[in-house]
């Protein structure tokens, strides 16, 4: 009987510690499952998505932040209490119809009759967002998503097009854009290319949140074989106070005038300068046209020629909204009839900048841009100027450019021209600016 006794006393004990190590394993188990779901958070502007009921829409014409919120059950005196805590944050009154929106609700607020958002993000571009908490403790802030660069290469063949060559490999048209206008605008007549005309690029593709494609970043140096040239082009920047990047030869020398052959990319002269130019309407009495009219859709970028300084951005008269930039002791620029200026009196711009944008203000017939152009207080027809080449390098900077591009020109040097290239590496480099490291 105690042999039997003893027997089931140990049949207990074993099952009891059998019990316990499955039981650990369930517990492990689930503890590992639940460390599966923590992996799977859905972060979006910093905020588990997982957590929240969402709502998305876009600004609509009309909508304001007061109408949006009392759409959304937020009352008139809570609404000029977020204006109020975050105007020093973000304007509340400067929201863009057609950008998108994001209400985060509680999903507690799931049984409330009349639920309300704890949170509204705007997005007023791709990169940048806005967050305002509604609730308890109303605070705003900015950020932005977390960037990715990737440096890459190509190489192309013409046949016909820079941009077909383009096309037909599947890369964006705004390397075209970039070799054209950034970078050999001075050097080479793209309408002009020869079959047989050949190029290799480094250039750097950004992306937002690593998968929405943000367009090319820079191009870090391209070589161009046209007319039997070979011409050599590394970007450098030659300011680091005024953020100003030119393009350089292999020996320092700027491939760059001084000016833009024109403000506005793509698009046709309707209207040249001319001294002696008679109009119909007013009796075929001369009546001289002091600027190039460039004419392109409502809403074209409008773009600095030259680097310098605004002097003028008001309207006044025939010429509309405009802005007038002195460039130097002999040169300015005036751009007419502008929809909006993009930069205010006493701005430093710098050549490409978007100073506005083409419109119908003032004494216009259809949209464009008048373009005038100053020399020495007179205006002038650039067209038929020697105009400058933009400044050389420094003698103290040349020696650290020609160090600096000599191993990027031993990689360009070392891109083939094959009919099947091997994969084109790639260089990726993570900035998360929310950690404002700049």
């Amino acid at each position: 009987m105690q042999l039997k006794n003893s027997l089931a006393i140990l049949i207990i004990a074993i099952s009891v510690w059998t019990c316990k190590e499955d039981n650990s394993a369930e517990i492990a188990k689930v503890k590992e499952q639940a460390e599966v779901v923590e992996e799977e958070k859905i972060l979006e502007f910093g905020f588990d998505i997982n957590e929240y009921i969402v709502q998305r829409d876009t600004i609509k014409s009309g909508d304001s932040f007061g109408e949006i919120m009392q759409r959304n059950n937020i009352g008139y005196p809570n609404i000029f209490e977020i204006a109020e805590v975050t105007k020093d944050t973000f304007d509340i009154r400067k929201l863009q119809k057609g950008k998108p929106y994001t209400l985060l609700y509680s999903k507690a607020s799931e049984k409330d009759s009349l639920p309300s958002p704890t949170t509204f993000i705007y997005q007023p571009n791709q990169e940048e967002y806005v967050v305002i908490g509604l609730k308890d403790s109303i605070h705003a802030y900015t950020s932005r998503k977390p960037i990715t660069y990737v440096e890459k290469t190509a190489t192309g063949v013409i046949e016909s097009s820079i941009s077909k060559t383009l096309e037909d490999k599947g890369l964006s048209q705004r390397l075209a854009y970039k070799m054209a206008d950034d970078i050999y605008a001075w050097t080479i007549d793209f309408r002009r290319l020869q079959k047989g005309d050949r190029f290799k690029v480094i250039y750097t593709d950004k992306y937002i949140d690593d998968t929405i494609y943000a367009g090319i970043h820079n191009v870090k140096a391209a070589y161009f074989e046209h007319n039997k040239d070979s011409l050599y082009a590394f970007e450098f920047e030659t300011d680091s106070i005024k953020g100003i990047v030119d393009y350089f030869n292999e020996d320092a020398k700027n491939l760059r005038r001084a000016f833009l052959k024109a403000p506005v990319q793509f698009s046709r002269i309707s209207s040249r300068y001319n001294l002696k130019r008679r109009i119909a309407y007013y009796g075929n009495r001369i009546r001289p046209h002091k600027g190039t009219d460039f004419a392109a859709p409502i809403g074209t970028p409008i773009m600095a020629t030259a680097n310098g300084t605004v002097t003028e951005s008001t309207r006044r008269g025939g010429n509309g909204k405009y802005v007038k930039i002195r460039h130097n002791a002999t040169y300015s620029t005036q751009y007419l009839h502008m929809k909006a200026q993009n930069v205010k009196k006493g701005e430093f711009v710098k050549q490409g900048d978007i100073i506005g944008w083409i419109g119908m203000t003032g004494n216009t017939g259809g949209p464009h841009v008048c373009y005038r152009f100053w020399k020495n207080g007179r205006q002038v027809d650039p067209f038929k100027e020697k105009l400058p080449e933009a400044e050389p390098i420094s003698d103290s900077l040349k020696v650290k450019y020609l160090e600096h591009i000599k191993p990027i020109k031993q990689r360009l040097d070392n891109i083939f021209f094959l009919e099947a290239e091997p994969k084109e590496t790639e260089n990726t480099i993570t900035e998360d600016l929310n950690l404002d490291i700049q």
